[in-house]
């Protein structure tokens, strides 16, 4: 049994809800979109305080078992309009758990900034914010963990934040006390600005308990044994999610220049400086970590420490997303470059995905030229200012490029794409366009996959089954990036959840509960007013032919969403 807080900041009151058995594995997304259908958020104002916000950790969170101890939070966003749960590494869940929590909700708002206060013993306290607010959140969770000392874990609203910007998201603390795990998509820590909580503070403990601790300990041991049995995952280790920079540049799908080409390659050289091979060995000789755990337990260690010429920290981490949609699609070409407007956004505790796609668009306005590196660190300025110019920009991609008149804005439900073009990557764009989440990745991911001669129908299913195992694992606190063994070892996932909650689910329970997902979420999207108009691409995609592969988008969304249903319709009961 677990308690969750149901936090009401209006009267500061909190009540503890017993939560035990099948609603431990029935956490993270599903419980977002499930609570906020129940609740009638759909059609809320995202920042008013009607809008819960939602932290929800997964039944395995507080222990070492590698990849389970992700974090969900979620809310209405205020991005999209749409749902949204972002999802985030680093310590807040595994706190959570070795609390003996399922997590916690924020209803209402406070009058005035706060700093909730989540000890191992005593009550919740409610805290002035005052110290730290408006500072960035490096220093902010300086002035915290000097206060609270270095076995807490954070959740932090960073400044923009503070003034609702919609790219901001939520920093938590990772395994070193960095502010820099971001549940950063959708707008959600402008939600949590919008109720005037600062921060977070919950503390570390010890290991919850389980209903058979011993076979749960069996099945940490064998799933990192299953893991490491993995050549993917060892090239996850050795290269992390910077790899994926070689991969999409190789296959002509890396966002360049507003994703206006799909390659990079410096000419002088014939090397891709961004990519993940050319990334580790420069950071290797300057003594960085190329190994590095985003959270507690984690064996794959994916994440790096990246270093600049001297030897000093530049940024940790220097991943995937930051690069293509940071990086290359702003025409940067070296690493450093990138690392430190990076460290800039962590600090600010914005998502790099929509701040990289929202610069190319302004750069395409004409506003500053690719590359400009200056022009950057001034823009991010102006958004840590909150000044007139930043507090637009920090709406994000969508609304730039509407105040621009731009006509090349890489969105999808008013989010920005992540860094794999759709006329390339064409599993990754039917999730990009039919999940309800906006264009994230995320929600069901196949790069590599080679999809010439392949027709809508294939693609869509293979898209759906992404889509159904990503939603489970989103729901049960584990990392997507464990899927070469989540996704085909279904009975062992489930005999493990059975051996810590005590329950009976079938194997069966893993894919159901990742259908039902994504049928609540759609259900929320068309509560909120959503049609088959949102999930298209936009036009540039299907006119322009992207270099060097001459593609373009080619699946319409009547027909994705035909196969959809028909897919769905499969698997019904």
């Amino acid at each position: 049994m677990r308690n969750y807080l149901h936090i009401n900041l209006d009267d500061r009151t909190i009540e503890a809800e017993e939560m035990q058995g099948e609603a431990l594995a029935r956490a993270g997304r599903h419980y977002i979109v499930k609570t906020l259908l129940d609740k009638g958020v759909a059609k809320v104002d995202p920042l008013s305080p009607e809008n819960p916000l939602i932290f929800s950790a997964g039944p395995f969170a507080g222990t070492n078992f590698s990849n389970a101890n992700r974090l969900s939070v979620g809310c209405k966003s205020p991005l999209t309009g749409g749902i949204k749960e972002a999802n985030a590494g680093g310590t807040f869940a595994f706190a959570l758990g070795q609390l003996e929590l399922a997590g916690l909700t924020l209803y209402g708002a406070s009058d005035d900034w706060v700093v909730i206060r989540i000890p191992k013993e005593g009550d919740i306290t409610f805290e002035s914010a005052e110290p730290y607010s408006g500072k960035n959140n490096f220093e902010a969770a300086a002035l915290l963990h000097e206060k609270y000392g270095d076995k807490v874990s954070l959740a932090l609203c960073g400044p923009v934040g503070e003034y609702q910007g919609l790219m901001a998201g939520i920093a938590f603390s990772d395994t070193d006390n960095r502010p820099a795990r971001l549940a950063a998509r959708g707008g959600v820590g402008a939600v949590m600005g919008a109720k005037k909580v600062k921060a977070i503070v919950i503390d570390k403990h010890k290991m919850p308990p389980f209903h058979d601790r011993r076979k749960v300990m069996a099945s940490v041991k064998e799933y990192n044994a299953k893991l490491a049995a993995e050549p993917a995952i060892e090239n996850y280790t050795k290269l992390g999610t910077a790899m994926m920079a070689d991969v999409m540049n190789h296959v002509g799908g890396l966002p360049v220049r507003n994703f206006s080409s799909g390659q990079l390659i410096d000419t002088a050289t014939g090397v891709n400086k961004m990519g993940g091979e050319h990334i580790r060995e420069r950071n290797l000789s300057r003594g960085g970590e190329t190994e590095h755990a985003c959270m507690p337990g984690c064996m794959i260690k994916c994440s790096n420490v990246y270093m600049d010429e001297n030897g000093k920290e530049l940024v940790s981490p220097l991943e995937y997303e930051t690069i293509g949609l940071m990086g290359t699609n702003c025409g940067l070409d070296d690493p450093d470059d990138l690392a430190r407007l990076n460290f800039i956004a962590n600090d600010l505790g914005i998502d790099t995905i929509e701040a990289g796609a929202m610069l190319a668009v302004l750069m395409e306005a004409g506003q500053g030229d690719f590359g400009d590196v200056a022009f950057m660190e001034a823009a991010l300025e102006d958004i840590r200012q909150g000044n007139e110019r930043g507090r637009l920009l920090a709406q994000g991609t969508a609304r730039v490029g509407e105040h621009y008149q731009v006509r090349r804005v890489p969105v999808i439900k008013k989010q920005a794409i992540s860094a794999y073009d759709p006329r390339v990557v064409e599993v990754t764009a039917i999730s990009m366009m039919v999940t309800a989440q906006g264009a994230d990745h995320t929600a069901g991911n196949l790069p590599a996959y080679d999809c010439k001669g392949k027709d809508t129908a294939h693609l869509t299913d293979l898209s759906m089954d992404m889509q159904t195992n990503t939603a489970a694992a989103d729901s049960l606190g584990i990392c997507i990036f464990g899927r070469a063994v989540t996704n085909i070892n279904q009975e062992f996932m489930m005999e493990s959840i059975n051996d810590a909650l005590g329950t009976k689910l079938p194997t069966e329970f893993f894919a159901a509960l990742g259908r039902e997902t994504l049928e609540l979420e759609a259900k929320f999207n068309e509560e909120a007013g959503f049609t088959a108009e949102d999930d298209e691409l936009p036009a540039f995609f299907r006119t322009e032919e992207l270099a060097p592969s001459g593609k373009t988008a080619r699946h319409q969304v009547a027909d994705i969403r035909r196969h959809r249903s028909e897919w769905l319709d499969a698997r019904a009961g």
